[in-house]
This record gives C-alpha cells, structure tokens and sequence, in this order.
C-alpha cells in the first residue's frame, strides 16, 4: 500500500474537526515519537513503526504530513509468515495445478515441483476402407475422422494423445500396431475392428498379446467394446461407427484417463425434461438417445435427434442424452425423462424448432449467434405434422411447415385452424422454395418427371410420414394414378433434404423429392415439381415473449 509509514499510537486523537501533523522523515532516519516515512507498496517497514495510511488520507506540505483519522496497528501491513511458513502444506497431493496454486507456489519459493505426467494415449484407427485425406476419397472408402475427434477429447481430458497411421485389416500388421504403440503410450485405443465380421481381428490379436476382459457390452450404441491389459497397460477397442466410438470413448477411456492423473470423475448435470415424440428401444440394451432441449413456457422439452452409429450430425447437435434403461421399451411422447446435459449446454437460451427440415433454419440459426450469442437456435426433424402437434402440446418455440391443404390448394393455415383450434397461432413467412425431383448431374437415366418413378431401373429415396415433402409426393402422384407400392424404395425414408441429396450425390440412389437448395448444395440436377409456402409456427401465448 502506497502511503505514510507510522506508528499508530502517534495518530490516536486524529480526527476530520481536530487534524494531526507528523513529522517526515527520510528512510534511513532514526525513529522518533511523531515521525512518519514515505512508503510504497511491497517496502519493508521502517524500525519503529506498524501502521500505513493510504497516500490518498493524507496532505502531505515540506516535511509534514497532516491526517484526519487514527490508524489501527498492522493497518495495511503484511506479515512474515501471515500466509505460508515453512513445513505448511501449499496444495494437497494429486490435486490439478491451477493459476492461483503457481502463485502459492512461488511464495513458498517452490519453483519446481513433481507432477504426475500426461497419460499418452495412442489411438490406432483401422481399417481397408480407411483414407487419411479428402484427397483419397473415392467410393467404397471412408474419411478417418475418428481418430482426430478421438485425439482432441484425449487432450480435453488431460492426456496426450498419438495418432498411428491407418492399419489395414491385417492381423499381423494390427499386431505389430499395437506392440509398437505398448512401448511408448500408457493407454492404448484401437478403434474400429472389434465386432464380429470376417476381418475384425481386434479382440484376437489382443488375447494374443494379453488379456480380454470385456468384448462387448449391452448398450447401443457402442455395443462391441473390447476392454483388455496388454504388457500391464489397458488396451481399449472402440467401435469404427462415429457416434458409437464417442459414446464408448465418454463412458471407458475418459475415465482411465481421469484415474490415471488422481482427477475426479467428470461432474454431469441432469436435468428431467418431457420428451416429444416417442422413442423406440430393444429390452435388454442400454440405449443413449441424443437429444436438443429447451425451455418452452417454463417446461424443460427434449427432441431426440435421429439415431444412428454413423449420424456424426447428432453429435454436434445434441445439447443432451437420455439413457433409456435396459429393462425398457422405449419411451412415450409426453413422458418425462432424465437428460444429461452436455457440453456448456443452457436449455433457457436454446430456441428449439421442432418440425420440417430446411436450409433456412440453419442460416437463421448462424445470424442468431451473430446477434445474441448467448442464444443458441436448435432443429428437430420430425416433419411439419409433428411440428403442428409440438406447437399445440407445447413443445416447441416453432415449427417449420409447408402443408398442401388438397381440397384448397393452400399452404398451412388450413392444417393450422384444424389442429389447432384452441392455440393462439402465428404464422410467420419465411420463404418460398421449389419442390422437385434431385438426380444426378446431367440426368445419366433420362428421369424427366414423377411417372418415371415407376420404372425398374430406378432407386426412389423418400421423406418421412407427416413431412410436407411427402404430402406433396402423395399427391402429385394421386393426381398422377400412381400407388407408391409400384416405387422401388418408396418405402425407405429419410428425415432431411440434404439426406435424400447426399443418397443421390453418392450414387447409391437415382431419384428423389427435395428443395432445390439441397440439390444445388451438392451439385445435382433438379427438375421442378411445384413452389410451396414454408412457414414458421409459433404458439403467441408464449413462444413469441420468448424469442
């Protein structure tokens, strides 16, 4: 504290009506009752005195220094050995060294000390179908994103992560893998490899080199987890699919992890939440459903995301999972269920939109972070019926809808007042958009319209039931005559237009209905069907106070 140095029996009495002077001295000056010094902050005392007043308590003229109220003893005075001493604990053992801990450290004179070391992970991707680079991609192969998303939630959980080169679906070459990495990793992690199939030597090749405890576990995903000590180390086999090999990475290796550097298990944060659409799961398996979650009028909603091992979009998206118990079948829509929040997940600043699927939304969404980015804008797929159905239940902050009314040639409002009778409805406009079929570039099947779907050389991709896109197929194929029993893979559906796109893009599918915005996404020719109205709905009793 930069002020005068004094002893505070020489300042009782001092007072705003009744001023007392002191004398200043120089540093260096022997003491004297009534003297004072000029001191900075981190100075050492004067002999004699005890006490500071602040510089800004004092007029100061020549050499006296005039106060206008006492001073207590130790006033703004730091003691030896006030906060550490000799043979005093600074921080406890196997506790993580935090900004704060250094600082206490270095006071006690302590500049180094003994650490535990990062846990290195090697992590051993494998696979025939395997690329490393864009590059390399071509049909038939799959880009290794895991181990790169592997990699950074190794480092997020303290360790330090080793990346192998990609091993081909080789025994011998695997074998080699892992010998090498045992050498130099602490915890080592195969990933993919380790179900059933006729070149999935994983579990093999690790009874060879130790001891498998574990090969597989009753949930889903991630069921084909293998868990073994190879050389006195723990070996874990992670499933190739991508949601599967996150799960079971959050679930076996983040914990070895935290045990290996004396940390804590990870804190989860729970929270129960209605669930709006049902859910179904096989008895006998854990089930981890991916979910968005929102705060829609004082009510904690969860929309599960569509499921899938390879679905990498669920994991980016998901602000929850619900664990759906193994002695269940699912869950009901309106039933309430735990959710694990995750991430840095705020459900009172997630906007969800529960209905159809459009590229708007996710521009809207990306200007929305722009403007406010504590405010966050979340999209289940669930079609434009299951969003209506989400408005009036109160679900959703909005729904995304493109309904043909047939007996009116309108779009939505007719499915609106018939549904929603009783709800204070708005409909906001968002865009007019083109429906029509997606093929490949320079159409290499000759499709020039609907009737062609029946043609048996063609594969047909559909949208899910209760999707605008799908109410629109049934009907221009009404007016047609034509049955969907006649379309080779009317029956498989899909949630999104980019779904559908990306199945024709990858020349597994020849045709199928969507916007145009998907179609040039991915570079596709499109053929026009018809131009529709897509809407938001919102509930105005309270989802527009909300947004």
């Amino acid at each position: 504290m930069d002020g005068i140095a004094v002893r505070a029996a020489d300042t009782y009495g001092a007072q705003e009506t009744a001023p007392l002077q002191l004398k200043l001295q120089p540093k260096g000056t022997p003491f004297a009752a009534g003297n004072c010094y000029i001191v900075d902050t981190g100075d050492v005392m004067p002999p004699g005195t005890n006490s500071v007043i602040m510089i800004e308590d004092v007029h100061s003229s020549g050499f006296v220094a005039e106060i206008i109220a006492a001073a207590s003893p130790w006033q703004h005075v730091r003691i030896i050995g006030e906060d550490i001493v000799a043979n005093e604990l600074v921080i406890p053992e196997h506790q993580a060294i935090s900004p704060v801990d250094i600082a206490a450290l270095m006071a006690a004179g302590l500049e180094t000390v003994q650490v535990l070391a990062k846990p290195c992970v090697a992590i051993i991707p494998t696979g025939d179908e395997i690329v490393a680079t864009h590059r390399e991609l071509k049909p038939g192969t799959i880009l290794d994103v895991n181990s790169h998303m592997l990699a950074a939630a190794v480092r997020e959980w303290g360790g330090v992560p080793h990346r192998h080169s990609i091993v081909r679906d080789d025994p011998v070459a695997l074998q080699a893998a892992v010998s090498e990495e045992l050498l130099g990793s602490d915890i080592v992690v195969v990933n993919a490899g380790t179900s059933a199939g006729t070149e999935d030597f994983t579990s093999e090749i690790l009874g060879q080199l130790g001891e498998v405890l574990v090969h597989g576990v009753s949930i889903k995903p991630g069921k084909p987890v293998i868990l073994a000590i190879c050389g006195g180390k723990p070996v874990i086999g992670l499933p190739g699919y991508p949601v599967s090999a996150m799960l079971t990475a959050e679930l076996f290796v983040r914990d070895v992890l935290l045990e290996r550097q004396k940390l804590p298990r990870a804190q989860t944060v729970q929270i129960d939440a209605t669930v709006v659409r049902q859910v179904a799961s096989t008895v006998g398996v854990e089930e981890y459903v991916r979910v968005s979650v929102g705060n829609v009028q004082g009510k904690m909603v969860a929309a599960p995301l569509n499921r899938g091992a390879g679905l990498i979009s669920s994991l980016t998206r998901a602000q929850g999972i619900i664990s759906i118990n193994e002695a269940g079948s699912g869950l009901n829509a309106g039933s309430v269920a735990s959710v694990r929040l995750l991430r840095e997940s705020r459900p009172d600043h997630n906007i969800l939109a529960v209905g159809s699927h459009d590229l708007a939304l996710e521009l809207l969404g990306i200007h929305l972070r722009r403007r406010r980015g504590d405010v966050s804008l979340s999209c289940a797929n669930v079609g434009s019926m299951g969003g209506i159905m989400a408005i009036r239940n109160n679900e959703a902050h909005m729904a995304g809808i493109h309904l043909l009314d047939e007996t009116t040639g309108r779009y939505n409002v007719p499915h609106v007042e018939k549904f929603l009778p009783q709800v204070a409805w708005r409909l906001v406009h968002l865009a007019m958009r083109q429906q029509g079929l997606m093929v490949a570039p320079g159409s290499p099947k000759e499709i020039r319209g609907l009737s062609c779907l029946m043609r048996p050389d063609l594969t047909f991709i559909n949208r899910q039931r209760g999707s605008g896109t799908r109410m629109l197929l049934d009907y221009e194929l009404n007016k047609l005559g034509i049955s969907g029993d006649r379309i080779d893979g009317y029956e498989k559906e899909v949630g999104t237009h980019m779904t559908v796109a990306a199945s024709i893009a990858s020349g597994t599918i020849d045709v199928g209905l969507g916007v145009q915005a998907a179609a040039k996404a991915l570079g596709l020719e499109f053929l026009p069907v018809a131009s529709e109205q897509y809407d938001l709905l919102m509930n105005f009793g309270g989802s527009t106070r909300r947004l």
